[in-house]
């Protein structure tokens, strides 16, 4: 098992050919070694990549997205599936601190079609078959654009098969410098005339 993933670690990051590693590996000339990393094999040299130095996080002057809502649609023909998904997102919200403000569970769809079961006649055999289309509504509340980029990718990359999803954000901006003047404050005073009667 450490030695086919040592073979691929030194073919992915090494500069000598791929032949001349498994000629090697197959003599099995490598030396015992509780570091990986710094195992080497007999009669070569083989360079330790350093770690990078970039940071994973990254840091900008523009102001963070906000959003009031993230709505998720959640689809599929199987409930149960449905149901374990629906523990998994609100147990991947918990776990990011984000607020989950509803989970409803619409009424579900029912498509059915009519086919004949006789290929030419017998009009009053018929068959039917249905598909059921379950949904789950997850809505999570007050979300920075960070946290939401986050949690959609975790959740959407653990969907399961057959499911489909639908993402409704509603995004908090400020209002704008031309609408925070009040309009009646721009009109021209006009006299009201009295009437006598």
């Amino acid at each position: 098992m450490a030695a086919g993933w040592l073979w691929r670690r030194l073919c992915q990051g090494s500069t000598f050919p791929v032949s001349y590693a498994s000629r090697i590996m197959q003599k099995q000339y490598f030396l015992p070694s509780s570091n990986l990393m710094g195992a080497r094999l007999a009669g070569s040299h083989v360079d330790i990549q350093e770690p990078k130095t970039n940071p994973l996080v990254s840091i900008s002057d523009e102001p963070e997205t906000l959003y009031k809502r993230l709505s998720l649609l959640v689809k599929g023909h199987d409930k149960a599936v449905l149901d374990s998904y629906e523990y998994f997102a609100v147990l991947a919200a918990k776990e990011l601190g984000i607020s989950v403000e509803k989970v409803d569970k619409p009424p579900k769809t029912i498509e059915r079609f009519t086919l004949l079961k006789s290929v030419h006649i017998y009009k009053k055999h018929r068959v039917q078959y249905e598909m059921r289309t379950h949904y789950l509504c997850l809505e999570l509340k007050y979300l920075t654009g960070s946290t939401a980029a986050v949690y959609l990718e975790y959740v959407q990359r653990n969907l399961p098969e057959g499911v489909a999803m639908e993402v409704k954000k509603t995004k908090i901006e400020r209002i704008p410098e031309h609408i925070k003047k009040p309009v009646w404050d721009t009109l021209p005073q006009v006299e009201e005339a009295e009437v006598k009667s």
